[in-house]
């Protein structure tokens, strides 16, 4: 059992594939899925939850030494930070991490966990960090599918780039590569299609169903007539709730998604139209298909005659004549299915593309961005029958794998022997030749299969005989003797069989450009701008273009566009470009069974992907090789501070010097650069961070005694400038004494004069006057810096534990140091103060005043524009869980108070682009106030998990806390009111005209909503609009009284709500599709028209 002592399978005494194979074997029965070859993890998908990833292990693996936890995929996220910091032994820069293994090894979530992981690790308090996060699901339902091998399975590469600004991440950008689109319109037996259509019709109301032209599941042709039972279909509508808010926090459109889910509902009303011959020998739409081609073009926003055009024939201009062919049933079809699979396309294009802008880097472009890239690419496939997509999946996995042996094996043994170093040297199965057949120019397999794409004429297998005519004699390529078009190439991984049907069309991946034509003049302004998008080199579709590309050569025909093959050649290129550049981290990602159950282990499985991963190679390199090989001047440059010595020469002796001050063993010196093993990077980081405390605490003494300096300085110049004021007052009070005196004389020889005339006119004997009180003499102050004012001002409460009261708080000494460094604001920062004010006010009056208001008053929680000061007084006395939300004085936002067990806490409420409201650090976006505080009154705020639960009122009625605000309610009602129709001496309406005009308006929809009617609806007369309102006042009636600001909210709703653009034209399709269901299988929703939550809110099922 001493192989189950070993984290690092690189300490095994006893190397070979036995002991290995038994190593994990016996880990991953006790649960521990990570284990370490040096600095590579090997994971293996436990297939069950394990509590590895709790916030309590995210933190203990922050900062830490490797050598103290046992393996994670958190240490992996960890090292990688650290290192784009230069924190480690190496100096700052760029970080990438392969992700690598087969399909259903568990890549898809150790990417999720990585990005988790190193979110946490540079949490700066901001909402980027949790966009970044809900990247991943959304990606996942559009690109993400059930195959044989896995029920998550990427169908799709992606490369995640996250850029970062010293340790704070500032932007992200995703990097797609090859969705099998193919998978759109086909799926083998076992497989579905692609997760978002399966979320849409499971997570979608009945009602908006109705508005987006949706029926049963089962009645799709593209979902095989598959849908699910009921615990299946509840998880893709918490799947499609998920896709919804993460569209809302990465900051989606309300129209966008409406337009968008339009066009996936027409994707799949496409696949239902079926064609049929005629006796002329042309194509006719089948009668059953006819509804579903009116709802197509509804969906797409395109007229339905020129859609039948586009599909039924192509149009050729040939010597300034246009010339129309007319295709067969097999050529309409394909031309269907094409229109699909590009669509789908650019629509996960596009959602790419789009987020690519929202978390693009808002900073200068002078600023230098760090960078940690994270790959994610399908793995190693071998079905029954192997496609092109399968071709393409392994080439990426080849090109993977070499990039793998040449860092491990080829660079690091080159290197020993030009630097002399004593190596016996490991043999590695080199896969160079595999790519070169794929890869070689003009002779490889993707060079004739473009070959071949250029010659309309030719067929899938012309190209499988040239194929078989060039490389039968290679060791890596089979001849398969066979009527289908085969072959075999003998992959790293081992012999996969190709069947060559379709390369040819699927590399061309063209469309008429008629087709093109029609749907840039579609309504629907997202799919116009889909099909005028260009496609860049590597296959990206790129929007902002479409403008500037209307008036170039079509890009569908056009002779320069470039074949799939080619994008994906090219793409791969810039990737391995990128990755060479930047220091690897490796995660090889192992499956224990082919029956994705947990606790079993297939060890022929295990020993097949430990064989063609390479790693007994691997382990023996790392065990006896030198991983970190850096110059002798970057070497001396990153720990010259270990001799404290300054000038130190960047020599090889400078860097022998340094090693000797260390206790460190077991390196390697060659001519140019030293060799080191994998853990000696510990050990050189643990001795600089040692260095790096001493130096803080020498920084902290030092600034300390220059801060003590400068304030004694300034303590003697309070004093000096405290008795130079009271000398003067004393000479004052002197000389006042004095001026007093001799009044007081001169007031005793006037009084005495006048007694002696007095008594010399009365001829009485002279008596001396009394002389007057004297004046008490003024005491000295003591000497002394408190105040003299006989009360002092009271010491404001601490606003957090942060910012305790001190003895010092009503001292005049600190106020007359703020003013002596300049710290107590002027004049000025009065008058910023009061403009931020003012622009708050105006923003709040001009975009939030009609959305805050509720029944024609704000809500009791909400007080205005009241300071932080003021609202902890208002909590004071609350219980825990009161709460109040106040409009930011400073910013355009809010902040919701609460009150907490020992404090109060505050937290911003930030608005997205998009008009949504989330709490900073939450993952759940919200589209009004009242909305978040109803969700946080049922789920906790992070990190305390607080509920609300009690509003806090205002103070009086009288005296309302919002008094910058005051009078608002009342202009948000005015202006959000509407005049009540429907009078009296009105005729009754025409009950056949009530009926269609039900069936155009969309569901729950007042007729006076001018602005969100589609053109058909506004030609309808206003007499006839106040005729179906009172018909509606008198069905409310008889339904049940409904309060006036019930009535408001209601259409307050629907105003903000989108809505297909040729939203008549689906309900009339939708109604002809549904006269062909025989009864009882009609299990669409039926047409209603009360009350719904928005499109995009999830409804529970």
């Amino acid at each position: 059992m001493e192989v189950l002592l070993h984290e690092d399978l690189a300490a095994l005494s006893d190397l070979d594939e036995q002991s290995l194979l038994e190593s994990l074997s016996q880990r991953f029965r006790q649960d521990r899925i990570y284990t370490y070859i040096g600095d590579i993890l090997v994971a293996i998908n436990p297939f069950k939850y394990l509590p590895l990833y709790e916030k309590e292990v995210s933190e203990s693996y922050k900062y830490h030494e490797k050598t103290k936890l046992p393996p994670h995929i958190f240490a992996v996220a960890d090292r990688a930070y650290q290192s784009m910091l230069g924190r480690l032994a190496t100096g700052p820069r760029n970080q990438c991490i392969v992700i690598s293994g087969e399909s259903g090894a568990g890549k898809t979530e150790s990417t999720k966990l990585l990005l988790r992981q190193i979110m946490e690790l540079c949490r700066a308090n901001s909402q980027l960090e949790q966009q970044i996060l809900q990247v991943n699901p959304l990606l996942e339902a559009f690109g993400n599918a059930q195959t044989v091998m896995n029920d998550n399975s990427s169908r799709f590469g992606k490369y995640i780039q996250l850029r970062f600004h010293n340790s704070s991440v500032k932007g992200a950008k995703i990097n797609e590569y090859l969705l099998e689109k193919s998978r759109v319109v086909h799926q083998d037996e076992g497989e579905r299609n692609f997760h978002i259509f399966y979320c849409m019709l499971a997570g979608i109301s009945p009602e908006d169903k109705d508005m987006y032209g949706l029926l049963d599941p089962t009645q799709y042709r593209y979902l095989n007539g598959r849908y699910g039972s009921g615990d299946i279909v509840r998880k893709w509508g918490e799947k499609y709730s998920e896709v919804c808010n993460a569209m809302d926090m990465v900051g989606f459109e309300e129209q966008e998604k409406v337009d968008m889910m339009t066009i996936l509902a027409g994707i799949l009303s496409l696949g239902n139209i079926m064609f049929e011959p005629t006796e002329t020998d042309t194509l006719r739409v089948t009668d059953k298909s006819m509804g579903w081609l009116k709802a197509t073009a509804g969906q797409f926003g395109v007229q339905e005659e020129e859609l039948l055009r586009s599909l039924t024939c192509t149009l050729s201009v040939m010597r300034g004549e246009a010339i129309r062919r007319l295709h067969n049933q097999q050529q309409a079809e394909d031309a269907r299915d094409s229109i699909a699979k590009v669509a789908y396309g650019r629509v996960f294009g596009w959602i790419v593309s789009k987020v690519n802008e929202l978390l693009a880097p808002n900073v200068d472009f002078d600023v230098e961005l760090s960078e940690i890239g994270i790959l994610d690419i399908f793995g190693f496939e071998n079905f029954a029958v192997n496609r092109f997509e399968q071709l393409c999946i392994n080439l990426a996995n080849e090109q993977l794998q070499y990039f793998f042996n040449h860092h491990i094996f080829l660079m690091e043994q080159n290197e020993y022997k030009e630097e002399g170093i004593e190596w016996e040297s490991i043999s590695f199965k080199d896969n160079k030749p595999i790519l070169e057949l794929f890869l070689t120019k003009p002779i490889g397999i993707l060079s004739l299969l473009d070959e071949q794409s250029a010659f309309p004429q030719a067929s899938d297998r012309d190209f499988v005989d040239k194929l078989n005519s060039k490389f039968k004699s290679s060791p890596h390529y089979e001849v398969v003797r066979s009527h289908s078009p085969l072959f075999t190439v003998v992959h790293y991984a081992g012999k996969v069989q190709y069947n060559g049907l379709g390369f040819l069309e699927k590399n061309r991946d063209t469309i008429p450009a008629s087709i093109r034509s029609l749907f840039i003049n579609s309504v629907t302004p997202l799919l116009s701008l889909l099909f005028a998008a260009t496609i860049s080199r590597t296959g990206t579709l790129m929007p902002r273009k479409a403008m500037l590309m209307q008036k170039a050569d079509d890009n569908f025909n056009s002779t320069r566009k470039q074949s799939v093959g080619a994008q994906f050649k090219h793409s791969l290129a810039v990737l391995m470009e990128k990755m060479f550049v930047a220091s690897p981290h490796f995660v090889r990602c192992i499956k224990p069974n082919g029956s994705k159950l947990p606790d079993q282990v297939d060890n022929k499985i295990v020993m097949d992907q430990l064989r063609y991963n390479g790693l007994l190679e691997t382990i023996r390199i790392r065990r006896d090789g030198f991983s970190w090989r850096p110059s002798f001047k970057e070497f001396a440059q990153r720990f010259n501070i270990l001799l404290i010595k300054p000038d130190l020469p960047l020599t090889k002796e400078s860097c022998m010097s340094i090693l000797n001050t260390t206790k460190i063993h077991g390196w390697k010196c060659g001519s140019s650069r030293m060799f080191f093993k994998y853990w000696h990077q510990e050990e050189l980081a643990r001795l600089l961070e040692r260095l790096g405390k001493a130096a803080l605490v020498i920084q902290k003494d030092y600034r300390s005694l220059r801060c003590r300096r400068k304030y004694l300085s300034l303590l003697v110049e309070v004093h000096r400038q405290r008795q130079a004021q009271k000398e003067r007052a004393e000479r004052e009070a002197r000389e006042e004494e004095e001026e007093e005196e001799k009044r007081r004389e001169q007031e005793l020889e006037e009084e005495m004069r006048r007694r002696l005339d007095m008594e010399q006119e009365n001829k009485r004997p002279f008596s001396p006057p009394v002389p007057l009180p004297r004046k008490k003499k003024p005491q000295p102050q003591p000497r002394s810096i408190l105040p003299t004012a006989t009360h002092l001002a009271p010491v404001p409460r601490p606003r957090s534990k942060q910012f305790e009261a001190t003895p010092f708080d009503n001292l005049e000494v600190h106020i007359e140091l703020a003013e002596l460094v300049g710290q107590v604001g002027g004049e000025e920062r009065a008058r910023e103060r009061s403009k931020k004010r003012k622009n708050t006010i105006r923003w709040f009056k001009e975009t939030q005043a009609r959305k805050v208001v509720h029944n024609g008053a704000f809500p009791c929680w909400f007080h205005g524009m009241i300071t932080r000061r003021q609202a902890e007084d208002l909590m004071t006395d609350k219980p825990v869980g009161c709460f109040l939300i106040r409009v930011g004085q400073s910013r355009e936002g809010y902040t919701l108070t609460y009150k907490g067990a020992n404090r109060c806490r505050h937290f911003m409420i930030e608005m997205q682009s998009n008009g949504k409201y989330v709490i900073l650090g939450e993952d759940k976006a919200h589209p009004s106030l009242p909305d978040l505080v109803q969700h946080h009154s049922q789920v906790g705020i992070k990190p305390f998990n607080e509920l609300l639960s009690t509003p806090c009122g205002q103070t009086c009625d009288q005296n309302t806390d919002y008094e910058d605000l005051k009078g608002l309610d009342l202009l948000a009602t005015a202006n959000h009111g509407s005049p009540k129709s429907g009078e009296e001496g009105e005729s009754t309406p025409d009950p056949v005209h009530l009926e269609l005009q039900q069936l155009f308006l969309p569901p729950g929809q007042g007729p006076s909503l001018e602005s969100q009617r589609p053109p058909v609806l506004r030609r309808i007369s206003d007499r006839r609009h106040r005729a179906v309102a009172g018909g509606g006042e008198a069905r409310g009636g008889r339904n049940g009284e409904r309060g006036e600001g019930e009535e408001e909210e209601d259409e307050t709703d629907h105003k903000s709500r989108s809505f297909p653009r040729l939203y008549p034209s689906i309900r009339l399709a939708m109604r002809e599709i549904q006269q062909h269901f025989p009864d009882g299988q009609d299990q669409s929703p039926s047409i209603s028209h009360s009350t719904t939550n928005p499109s995009w809110r999830r409804t529970d099922s």
